[in-house]
């Protein structure tokens, strides 16, 4: 097998396009070191977000591709795809790596099987099942091109392989959002420093995220989140509202910038400091899906506000729970509260089920056996950690 280290200057791209990619795959990125590319589309690029996350993770400055942000999803997968077989033609890679389930993602999946370059896809085989969610097609049709799926759990092997996907394409990783969260959560002193500037108290404040489309898109549930929100921080709990760029022009578009007087507005988080607040938040309510697995690992409550999970394993493991926007917020979250100290004890013991931390070093392994030729199904090293 080939390490790391032996494999050539740049001869890994990763393509990504969003933040929480960015934050996923820098453990990978930091573990190829020289012989990683990154290749940004700028899906989400501005310097106050992805900026600061490319500075705060430290990672390498990367190629930016131009033409993808704010535009529809086709136009993005277009423009990206059209950039991306040029950059690959002027200079192949060994491998494309992809995550997730963004439209940088399927651009650079199908990039790389239009140049039959080896695809890996970090964080596959998740489904949520919902065919209303770009996300889903995303990733399903990403895991159909994907030569090395890097499963984050059992289950989703197990989904992969009900669906046909050769056993031997798959590899059970884990998450790497678990290194990248005992990574950069900050120490204990800074994290008590934080909360005092923001003037909360642990374990008494929410903490609270809204940017999906589902939500953000439609006025009629982005009122009904808020008015819980309000209807709680009225109870003498107060809520942090990191809001979102995108939540906010929806927020004045549609006229319900009055509800956030009641919350505490927070402009966008570095992701040390989000990891602060979360990890010492009473409850925190969002409808992210990095949230959820962040969420496992911090060992603190999430009320998920969607219609469908492609991440199940944080509903099983007691850490979480699905429901709609309006009332069913308010009751999801007093319920978590009145389990009071013993609940946050139990949360904070329990493991998370994405993985022991150690899926870089299992994804950097899998990409050295194809930097050497070997096949993926044939590579040596451990595949498998417990759910």
């Amino acid at each position: 097998m080939t390490p790391a280290n032996a494999l050539p200057p740049r001869s890994v791209a990763l393509v990504l396009g969003t933040r929480p990619e960015l934050v996923k795959l820098a453990p990978v990125i930091r573990l190829l070191g020289s012989a990683a590319h990154l290749v940004h589309t700028g899906q989400h690029y501005d310097t106050d977000l992805s900026g600061r996350f490319l500075t705060e993770l430290g990672l390498p400055d990367p190629t930016l591709l131009e033409g993808v942000g704010g535009k529809p999803r086709a136009v993005q997968i277009s423009a990206a795809l059209t950039q991306l077989d040029a950059l690959f033609a002027d200079e192949p890679p060994l491998a494309v790596v992809v995550q997730g389930d963004t439209n940088a993602s399927l651009a650079g999946a199908l990039a790389a099987n239009a140049r039959g370059i080896p695809l890996v896809h970090v964080e596959a085989g998740l489904r949520s099942h919902d065919r209303a969610m770009p996300e889903e097609h995303n990733r399903v049709v990403i895991d159909q091109l994907g030569d090395v799926l890097c499963a984050a759990t059992e289950d989703n092997r197990d989904l992969l392989r009900a669906e046909g996907v050769p056993a031997g394409r798959v590899a059970v990783t884990g998450n790497t959002v678990v290194e990248a969260v005992h990574e950069h959560l900050p120490s204990a002193a800074a994290r008590a420093e934080l909360l005092a500037a923001h003037g909360v108290t642990a374990d008494r404040y929410l903490l609270a995220t809204v940017h999906r489309p589902e939500n953000t898109d439609d006025p009629a549930a982005l009122r009904a989140i808020l008015t819980e929100l309000a209807a709680l921080a009225a109870d003498d709990l107060p809520v942090l509202f990191a809001v979102h760029p995108r939540t906010k022009a929806r927020l004045e578009a549609a006229g319900l910038g009055r509800l956030l007087a009641a919350l505490t507005e927070l402009p966008p988080l570095g992701y040390g400091e989000f990891l602060a607040l979360a990890r010492h938040a009473a409850v925190i309510v969002s409808d992210s899906g990095g949230v959820q697995e962040e969420t496992t690992v911090l060992g603190r409550p999430l009320v998920v506000v969607r219609r469908s999970t492609e991440r199940p394993e944080a509903m099983d493991a007691g850490f979480a729970e699905l429901v709609a926007p309006g009332r069913a917020i308010g009751r999801a979250v007093r319920r978590r509260l009145g389990e009071g100290e013993a609940g946050l004890r139990r949360l904070a013991s329990a493991p998370s089920p994405f993985g022991d931390g150690l899926a870089s070093q299992r994804i950097v392994a899998l990409l050295g056996a194809l930097g050497s030729g070997a096949r993926p199904g044939h590579t040596p090293s451990p595949l498998s950690v417990a759910a």
